[in-house]
C-alpha cells in the first residue's frame, strides 16, 4: 500500500484550519448592517474560501456589535516558511493605524489644555520650525506659520505624505527635500510628515515622547500589554508575525527605539479591538471633545485617497459625504448612518479598521500578506452587507 501524504494544497488548507483560534462559538449570530445574521462558522468558511483564492498567508478579525467584541478570531500564518501559526496575542504591524490612536491621544491632550487645536504649532516650540534639522528645507517658505494641530490631524498642512516620494510627479526624491506644496488649510492631501510636525510639538510641549504619552493615557489604562510605538522587550520573541510579500519575500519589521507618531504602532488584534471598543463606545474623552475628533472637518474631492497632489477633484464620493475628522476618515451611507474608518498599510502589511457609529458595527482587519487589501470588499460585504465604502478612492482593487 502506498503511504498517505498530504499535497502542498492539502497541507496549506489543514494548516489554515489548524490556525482556527475561535473566541466565540461557532454557532454565534453576528448581526450585520441590515439587521441580518451572520454564523462564526459561515465566516470562516468565508475567509478560508478568499484567503486561498487571493494567496493571502495570514489575517486577524474582530467584529463589534453593540460596539462590543463578538468575534476576535486569526486565521492563516504567522510565519509561513516556519510554519507557524497567528493568535490574537501575535504582534503584528499597525502601519497608519497609528495615526488613529496618535488623534485620539492628541483629543487627549485638548481635553487637558495642553494643546490648542488651532494655535499655530511654532507658537508652542522653542525655535522657528524652519530651524529644526528635520524640517530644515522650509527654510524659504515661512508658510509653516500657517500650520496648526488640526490640520495636522486633517492632512491639510500641505506637507507630503513621505518626504522621499514627490507627490506631485509620484518619483522618489534621493534626496529627501521637504515642501509645503499648497497653503495649509486649504485642501485634503494625506500627509504622514504632518504627523511627525505635531509629534515634535507635542514631545517638546509635554517634555515626554509619544510613546510614553500613549502608555500613560491610552495603552496601560485600556490594558493593550502587548501594544507601543516602540518595542518592548517584554513582547518577547516567540509571537510576532512577519510580513509575506507577493513574491514570496519575508517583511521582518525591525524593532523601533523612536515613535512615529503616523507609522510605527505595533499591536495586537486583541489589543487593538480593546482600543476600537473604547472609541465606539465614548470611553476616555468627554462627549464634546468625542464629537469633534469624529465630525467633519474637511471635505474630500480628491479622486483617489493617496493622490500626487494636483488640482484635479471629484463629487462622486459627495453623496456619502466623504470628508476628514481628527485622525480617521468619515462618511454617511445612506441609511446606516455615520461611519469612521482608518487603514494601515505598508510593504506586505495591510489593515482596515470601519466603524458604523449609529449601528454600533465595527469591522478590524490586520493582514499580514502584501495581497491583504484584495480580500476588504469581499470579507466587509460578507460579514455585515454591502456598505457605501468608496472602494475606488481607496484603491482596494478585489482579486
Amino acid at each position: 500500500m502506498k503511504p498517505f501524504t498530504l499535497s502542498f494544497p492539502a497541507i496549506t488548507l489543514v494548516a489554515l484550519l489548524l490556525s482556527f483560534r475561535p473566541t466565540f462559538g461557532q454557532d454565534q449570530q453576528i448581526v450585520r448592517l441590515d439587521g441580518s445574521k451572520i454564523s462564526v462558522s459561515e465566516i470562516d468558511r468565508t475567509v478560508k474560501k478568499i484567503m486561498d483564492a487571493a494567496n493571502v498567508q495570514g489575517l486577524n478579525l474582530a467584529v463589534l456589535n453593540d460596539s462590543k467584541a463578538v468575534l476576535v478570531k486569526s486565521y492563516g500564518f504567522k510565519n509561513k516558511p516556519a510554519n507557524t501559526m497567528l493568535d490574537t496575542a501575535t504582534i503584528v504591524y499597525g502601519a497608519s493605524y497609528s495615526k488613529a490612536v496618535f488623534g485620539y491621544l492628541m483629543m487627549k491632550l485638548v481635553e487637558e489644555k495642553i494643546l490648542d487645536l488651532d494655535k499655530p504649532l511654532y507658537r508652542y516650540l522653542e525655535k522657528p520650525i524652519s530651524e529644526y534639522p528635520y524640517f530644515s528645507d522650509l527654510k524659504n517658505d515661512d508658510r509653516w506659520k500657517l500650520i496648526t494641530a488640526r490640520m495636522c490631524l486633517t492632512h491639510t498642512t500641505g506637507l507630503p505624505n513621505v518626504r522621499w516620494f514627490n507627490p506631485v510627479t509620484s518619483e522618489r526624491d534621493s534626496a529627501g527635500r521637504i515642501r509645503i506644496y499648497f497653503k495649509p488649510g486649504q485642501k485634503y492631501a494625506y500627509s504622514g510628515e504632518g504627523f511627525k510636525l505635531l509629534q515634535l510639538t507635542i514631545e517638546e510641549i509635554t517634555h515626554k515622547t509619544t510613546e510614553e504619552l500613549a502608555q500613560e493615557k491610552v495603552f496601560k489604562p485600556l490594558g493593550m500589554t502587548r501594544t507601543g510605538y516602540i518595542w518592548h522587550e517584554s513582547f518577547g520573541d516567540g509571537n510576532v508575525a512577519v510580513g509575506h510579500m507577493d513574491n514570496g519575500d519575508i517583511d521582518i519589521k525591525r524593532k523601533r527605539t523612536e515613535a512615529v507618531a503616523g507609522g510605527s504602532l505595533v499591536t495586537t488584534i486583541a489589543d487593538y479591538t480593546r482600543f476600537i471598543e473604547n472609541v465606539m463606545q465614548q470611553k476616555g474623552l468627554g462627549r464634546k471633545a468625542w464629537l469633534e475628533m469624529l465630525s467633519p472637518q474637511i471635505a474630500i474631492h480628491s479622486k483617489t485617497q493617496f493622490p500626487p497632489i494636483t488640482a484635479e477633484v471629484t463629487t462622486e464620493n459627495d453623496d456619502i459625504n466623504l470628508s476628514y475628522g481628527l485622525g480617521w476618515g468619515l462618511l454617511n451611507c445612506p441609511g446606516y448612518g455615520k461611519a469612521f474608518f482608518k487603514e494601515g498599510n505598508g510593504g506586505a502589511w495591510r489593515n482596515y479598521n470601519i466603524n458604523f457609529m449609529d449601528r454600533g458595527i465595527s469591522i478590524i482587519i490586520m493582514a499580514n500578506s502584501e495581497n491583504g487589501e484584495k480580500i476588504f470588499q469581499e470579507l466587509i460585504e460578507t460579514l455585515v452587507g454591502k456598505t457605501c465604502i468608496p472602494w475606488k478612492w481607496q484603491g482596494y482593487v478585489p482579486y
